[in-house]
């Protein structure tokens, strides 16, 4: 068996479907659906049983077996950046991520976590080392603590244990986390409604919309995930992104070429007056990283990760025309 937990949240539902198409269904999939709609990422996934998040933490506390599972993998988290409330954060991504890292440490369970590159803070270095990590919110900062934890206790277990800092994944499955779902996922909703999309105007030295994040795409971030389960004998923290660094204008430009089947630059977009730069937040300014770019040398050497990335005009192509065919629509051609 393969435990998920925030399996109906939006990566964790696209890995149980990624185990599925490599033929694995004895999967049990862990959640809080207090949230009903989640329920939709994972009515077509073939899971042997569900149970929700309280009743498992409970069993794992009590040492309770789940008939030798073969990989945790946890992805169960609050990922609101802007949750204010440190004690939420701290008990449900700190304090239960510690609970199933030493059950999987008493029960040899390999144990494949994530992480996030908000651990990053607001530097430009993006290595897998302490002295790079800081964290602006406490979302950050829960998920730093964790990996620090880890990298102190790492004697708890003597099976598998991975890490995986997520950069700025995008998607189908997302459509549940609302505000923190991805801008590629705003932007085509905002066109959908208005017939243009919103982007910040520039802060931090950066031009209108030409802040700099590593997007990546959930196709990849589920192969990377597999890829671990498939090489037991690779552990430790690893960055999950391209390791390109693009603008919000690269995102906006590729979701109009896409739903409009041209090949205009970000100017010709602002001069038709479908892309809108907006006021930066004010509860943003301070908290918010303006530049990201995964370094991936530890991914690709420690971890022997080769495949490729998909770019922001490959993946969010390939997002935007899975969403048009749910609504039963088509793109246009190209013109």
């Amino acid at each position: 068996m393969i435990i998920v937990t925030g399996g109906a949240g939006f990566i964790g539902a696209n890995l149980v479907k990624g185990l599925n198409k490599r033929g694995l269904n004895n999967i049990l999939v862990v959640d809080d659906l207090s949230d009903g709609d989640k329920i939709k990422n994972i009515e077509s996934c073939d899971i042997q049983d569900y149970m929700d998040r309280s009743e498992f933490l409970r069993r794992i506390e009590q040492g309770i077996e789940f008939g030798g599972p073969t990989a945790i993998y946890h992805q169960g988290a609050c990922s609101d950046t802007m949750e204010t409330d440190g004690r939420f954060i701290m008990e449900v991504n700190y304090e239960y991520s510690k609970s199933l890292y030493h059950y999987c440490g008493a029960n040899s369970i390999p144990f494949i976590y994530a992480s996030s590159a908000s651990v990053y803070g607001g530097g430009e270095v993006f290595k897998e080392e302490p002295e790079y990590e800081q964290a602006l919110n406490a979302y950050a900062y829960s998920k730093l603590l964790f990996d620090r934890y880890v990298r102190r206790n790492s004697s708890v277990s003597d099976a598998q244990v991975v890490g995986l800092r997520y950069f700025n994944v995008y998607g189908d499955g997302e459509q549940h986390k609302g505000r923190m779902a991805s801008v590629a996922y705003h932007f085509f909703n905002q066109y959908q409604e208005n017939g243009k999309v919103k982007l910040f105007a520039g802060t931090d030295g950066y031009a209108n919309g030409e802040q700099l994040r590593d997007f990546v795409y959930i196709d990849d971030v589920v192969n990377v995930n597999l890829h671990f389960l498939e090489h037991p004998e690779d552990g430790g923290i690893f960055n999950v992104g391209t390791g390109r660094a693009q603008s919000f204008n690269d995102v906006a430009t590729a979701v109009l070429n896409t739903l409009e089947g041209k090949q205009l630059t970000t100017a010709d977009w602002v001069a038709k007056g479908k892309i809108e730069y907006i006021e930066f937040p004010t509860a943003l300014k301070g908290k918010y990283q303006s530049y990201t770019q995964a370094d991936l040398s530890k991914l690709t050497m420690m971890g022997d990760y080769n495949s490729t990335f998909a770019s922001v005009e490959e993946g969010v192509s390939a997002y935007v025309q899975k969403r048009v065919e749910r609504m039963g629509g088509q793109l246009p051609k190209n013109v």
